[in-house]
């Protein structure tokens, strides 16, 4: 979570990593869901489908998470709503990564018109016509310069000699203009991703590009 850039956000976006991330620290994918899922049911984490990927699910603490959500909402007539939703999610085990009709309406005791509030305020996106997903406001532009951050840094391991490069001279290299994030934040991505095959060597992990 460290790596993760909020200055290029202008400290607006919860701090975001991905759990497929988690899996490049422990290759252990199980016991990684696990602690993942206890955290959630403690109410301590979130976990989103971020929409680009079925398999790509960004992980913000709850704490952080309130707190620019509300921030973005200083001064907005859909403030009181936003507040009132948060305080139904927020307060038991966060484990719902989208939101039925029914349950808005019967369990949350939310109007139409308020679902349209949460909605255009950016903690809810259409799932489809009677659901919705759980959602990070304004972040379009994380996910954009997420993907194109991922293409761009596969990119230099394909380029590389046999497709493969050592992890070390990888962090070190110059970025480009479409790598916004820190490198390692990437590498982090496509090894627990399965992009590219991390290979211990004496000189450390050699990562290798993987043909899909």
């Amino acid at each position: 979570m460290t790596l993760f850039p909020r200055k290029l956000f202008n400290d607006a976006l919860p701090t975001i990593v991905l759990k497929h991330q988690l899996y490049s620290l422990h290759n252990d994918k199980t016991l990684v869901d696990k602690e993942v899922n206890k955290l959630r049911e403690q109410a301590e984490l979130l976990m989103f489908q971020l929409g680009f990927d079925t398999e790509a699910f960004g992980l913000t603490f709850i704490s952080d998470y309130k707190a620019k959500v509300l921030a973005g909402q200083e001064g907005k007539v859909t403030r009181a709503t936003v507040e009132r939703f948060l305080e139904k999610l927020l307060t038991s085990s966060c484990t719902d990564l989208s939101f039925s009709k029914e349950k808005m309406l019967r369990e949350f005791l939310f109007t139409d018109s308020e679902i349209t509030q949460l909605v255009k305020s950016g903690v809810l996106t259409v799932r489809d016509a009677g659901s919705w997903w759980l959602s990070i406001p304004n972040s379009g532009k994380f996910t954009k310069y997420f993907i194109q951050g991922r293409k761009a840094v596969l990119g230099m391991v394909k380029k590389s000699k046999y497709s493969e490069v050592l992890q070390a001279e990888l962090e070190e290299r110059r970025t480009i203009a479409q790598v916004k994030f820190n490198m390692k934040y990437h590498i982090h991505d496509i090894v627990g991703a399965d992009l590219v095959e991390s290979i211990p060597t004496t000189s450390g992990a050699l990562l290798r590009f993987v043909e899909s």
